[in-house]
C-alpha cells in the first residue's frame, strides 16, 4: 500500500473515532441525565447541555483533523484546499459557539477571577 493510502486510511479512522466520540458522548449524556432526574440530583438540564456540548466539541476536533489528513493525502488543489477551508471555518465557528453556549464566554477570554476577600 503506498503512503497516499496509508494517510486516507488514517483519516478515515481519525474520523469514525470523531463520529464515534459524538455518538457515545450523546449516549452518555441522555444517561447521566435520566439518573440524575431518578435520583433528584440537581441540575440535570445545564450538566445535560455542557456534557453534550463537551462530546460535540470533541467530535467537531477529530472531524477537523480528518479532514486535514485526508485533504493532505491526496494531491492538494485549490479545489480542496479551499473545500477544507471552509469546512474549518464552520466547523471553528461551530466549536466557538458551542464554548460560548456553555462557559458564557469566548474561547480566548479569560474566566472571570473571584473577587479576592480583604480584611487580612
Amino acid at each position: 500500500m503506498e503512503i497516499g493510502g496509508v494517510i486516507e486510511t488514517v483519516g478515515e479512522v481519525v474520523d469514525a473515532i470523531g463520529v464515534l466520540a459524538i455518538i457515545v458522548g450523546v449516549a452518555y449524556a441522555i444517561v447521566d441525565a435520566g439518573i440524575r432526574g431518578m435520583r433528584k440530583q440537581h441540575p440535570i438540564y445545564s450538566r445535560f447541555r455542557r456534557v453534550l456540548g463537551r462530546a460535540i466539541l470533541l467530535g467537531l476536533e477529530l472531524l477537523v483533523a480528518a479532514d486535514i489528513i485526508k485533504t493532505v493525502a491526496v494531491t492538494p488543489t485549490l479545489e480542496s484546499v479551499t473545500v477544507l477551508g471552509v469546512i474549518v471555518l464552520i466547523r471553528t465557528f461551530l466549536s466557538w459557539t458551542l464554548e460560548l453556549e456553555m462557559s458564557g464566554r469566548w474561547p480566548w477570554q479569560k474566566p472571570a477571577e473571584a473577587p479576592v476577600a480583604s480584611g487580612q
